[in-house]
């Protein structure tokens, strides 16, 4: 099997299992937060961890000089992309209370620590 179906099969289940566990967590707890902004959340931050991923795996299968570009540019791209949508979920869609920060920063932290440990598997591996 290809490591980016591979990984985005284990993307799409972890982003599952975190709307699964968020939904219980609020139907639980009444902890203040929607299902629905878990999951638009949760869907953001799995497009772009897909998008970091492609590129990332595109440069392991090129020539030895472009693999250290590709990782970089995967890292880079990820960090603006989170960038923009802290901006519009903080600003503009203005999701400030408590409960929206800890959510964001908690899919957030889940998200980047996936990202890195697939760029660590892989490059376990594989040297750059």
């Amino acid at each position: 099997m290809k490591p980016l179906l591979k990984y985005s099969i284990l993307l799409i289940l972890l982003g599952i299992l975190l709307i699964s566990a968020a939904f219980l967590i609020n139907n639980l707890f009444n902890a203040g937060f929607r299902t629905r902004e878990v999951a638009i959340a949760a869907l953001v931050f799995m497009t772009i961890i897909f998008i970091s991923m492609a590129i990332f795996f595109r440069g392991q299968s090129k020539e030895p000089d472009s693999k250290v570009m590709h990782s970089l540019v995967s890292v880079g791209l990820k960090f603006i992309l989170e960038l923009i949508f802290v901006f519009f979920w903080f600003i503009i869609a203005k999701k400030t209370g408590l409960s929206a920060v800890i959510l964001f920063f908690v899919l957030y932290l889940t998200f980047t620590l996936f990202l890195i440990f697939v760029i660590l598997k892989t490059l376990r591996h594989r040297i750059l």
